[in-house]
């Protein structure tokens, strides 16, 4: 965050940060954001960068993890202050954008920087865990992976469970401690996010996004909806339109 200040809603947890702060968010979790006190005058300003787990593993691979402190039950989304050893690269990365011939050499090697300061940095710790293959937290990501994928499709806890080689109390409890939300809570939210994505790209009436997520009771979608996002789909989308 450059200017202005933004608050993120995860479940029923709510995180704000502005200037100077950054939000790293170790697995793909379904989240509302909201920002706060911006104008034409002092507009919000900030810069988000989606890292890639095949490189961050890479990354990891070069650095003895092990010796650093690890995060027992932490949430995936947390909260920390940009230090200059992170804002350095970042810094170099946006200057890019007038460098356009230097793009596809010179903006892998600054990620990965970024990477590398994000691994080592006071609040990487989950990203840390799920970077080491077998972990707990490791086993997570792959499953919240396979949910994110194939969002629209029915699924038992169980199935879940075995997938990441846990029992299902065990599963759900890691899961939950990681998204703060149970899994069929996730794919529920997965599902609402993607439908409202659908209504406002494609214009789609309320019945035909809720089957195309994986809803089999349009009523059901629409109770659900306007419980996360706070009015009934139509409704909801018209006034997103018109501001």
């Amino acid at each position: 965050m450059v200017q202005g200040r933004t608050r993120v809603i995860l479940g029923s947890e709510v995180y704000e940060y502005d200037a100077g702060q950054f939000m790293l968010t170790s697995v793909d979790l379904p989240t509302i954001t909201q920002i706060l006190g911006g104008s034409e005058s002092h507009p919000v300003l900030s810069l988000l960068l989606k890292l890639d787990l095949d490189i961050v593993r890479e990354v990891a691979g070069d650095i003895d993890l092990h010796k650093m402190p690890v995060e027992s039950d932490g949430s995936a989304m947390t909260l920390g202050r940009i230090t200059s050893e992170l804002l350095d690269p970042v810094v170099r990365l946006v200057s890019l954008a007038d460098k356009t011939k230097d793009i596809p050499i010179v903006a892998p090697l600054i990620s990965r920087e970024i990477i590398y300061r994000l691994l080592t940095g006071h609040v990487g710790g989950q990203l840390r865990n799920i970077a080491m293959f077998g972990t707990k937290h490791y086993r997570i990501a792959e499953v919240i992976t396979w949910l994110r994928e194939h969002y629209a499709q029915p699924v038992k806890v169980e199935t879940l469970a075995q997938m990441a080689a846990m029992g299902v109390s065990t599963f759900h409890h890691h899961f939950r401690a990681i998204t703060r939300m149970s899994p069929l809570q996730y794919q529920k939210q997965v599902r609402l996010h993607e439908a409202r994505k659908l209504l406002l790209t494609e214009a789609l009436d309320a019945g035909t996004a809720a089957f195309r997520v994986g809803y089999e009771s349009v009523t059901q979608f629409n109770r659900e909806y306007r419980r996360a996002f706070g009015n009934p789909p139509i409704r909801d989308i018209s006034l997103l339109l018109g501001h």
